[in-house]
């Protein structure tokens, strides 16, 4: 146990990434990163971490800016419910720490120390009490920025301990996953947790990736019960994946005056409520015109395929419908490719 975590670590210190993130225990800073890696790859997130800090440096910062910035700066990662927990967890850290919550709408300047808001021992507690953030999360931000020696289990971690174990039990059963991080618990080096977590984080990002394991350059290859058994690239084992959903949509680009009519999602549409689309063909009133194009869009096993039409109609705008420039607004993916068009 000893020699697997002194030769994880060494390769870790030489071999890490240089990501912004890495280079502080600010626990702000390593909880927006977390938040932003739930979904995205780290490559991708970089430019989005580095321009949304720059804008909310601070809990504070986010916490007193309208949910309509923080979404504008989270557009383009997806999964936007992420963006709106985030935000509601900076505002409820705030309110907590004011004697009365008026001050989170227009900061106070009360001192504020997220350090000291989830100091030890109840730091897992108080993370796993805000919106967004599970045992995982939880886990990374307490081992990184508080030093707490709990083991961070995510898929890379589910797949490098499946290979490490020959374990071809199913990773998608929540016994095997309560199991897997009982390994990685007995795995984690309780003197250096976070550099730990994210030395094994690392490691099934670019070594023990899923298909095909650079094995050749692992650090720890010698401990890998898999690779002794040439079983490496069957593991690990997932559950059936969702199938694959494909879904055709007519979408109209209406114009007047250097407007566009958009439909804006209900407040419970779920991760892309508030944010504005384009109607469909079954809007009243509407005539289709010429064909700019079309273009696939995928969510989860959701596959979309729009085609995109010129359109007039001669309505009033009543919401969830409105004549909107479209830079002014928070425009779902699928129409700023729609518009896209028009300029091709």
């Amino acid at each position: 146990m000893v020699s697997f975590r002194r030769a994880l670590l060494n390769w870790y210190a030489d071999a890490k990434r240089d990501l912004p993130w890495r280079r502080t225990r600010d626990p702000y800073a390593i909880w927006v990163s977390e938040i932003m890696l739930q979904q995205t790859r780290v490559a991708a997130a970089v430019p989005f971490y580095e321009r949304f800090m720059a804008r909310f440096p601070t809990v504070e910062a986010l916490a007193a800016a309208p949910e309509a910035h923080v979404l504008a700066h989270w557009a383009g990662l997806g999964y936007y419910s992420r963006a709106r927990n985030l935000h509601q967890a900076a505002k409820s850290l705030l309110q907590s720490h004011c004697a009365e919550s008026p001050c989170v709408e227009s900061y106070c300047g009360a001192s504020f120390s997220l350090r000291g808001a989830l100091a030890p021992p109840d730091t897992l507690t108080t993370l796993r009490a805000l919106p967004g953030i599970g045992d995982y999360t939880a886990a990374a931000i307490g081992s990184i920025a508080f030093g707490l020696p709990v083991a961070a289990v995510d898929g890379n971690l589910l797949r490098v301990i499946a290979r490490l174990d020959n374990d071809p039990s199913d990773i998608g059963h929540p016994q095997t996953r309560a199991r897997f991080t009982g390994r990685a618990q007995d795995l984690l080096d309780p003197k250096h947790p976070g550099e730990f977590n994210q030395a094994m984080m690392e490691l099934g990002a670019t070594i023990c990736v899923p298909k095909t394991p650079r094995c050749g350059e692992c650090p720890v290859a010698k401990y890998c019960q898999a690779r002794a058994a040439g079983r490496e690239s069957e593991l690990p084992v997932k559950g059936r994946m969702q199938a694959k959903v494909d879904i055709e949509v007519t979408v109209l680009v209406v114009q007047k005056g250097g407007k566009v009519l958009l439909r804006q999602r209900a407040d419970d549409a779920g991760q892309m409520a508030g944010f504005w689309e384009l109607p469909d063909s079954s809007l009243s009133n509407a005539v289709i015109g010429r064909e700019l194009g079309e273009l696939r869009h995928a969510i989860t096993h959701h596959h979309y395929r729009y085609r995109v039409h010129l359109g007039h109609w001669s309505g009033r705008a009543f919401r969830p419908l409105a004549w909107k420039k479209p830079e002014e607004v928070l425009l779902t993916t699928a129409a700023k490719k729609a518009l896209r068009l028009l300029q091709v």
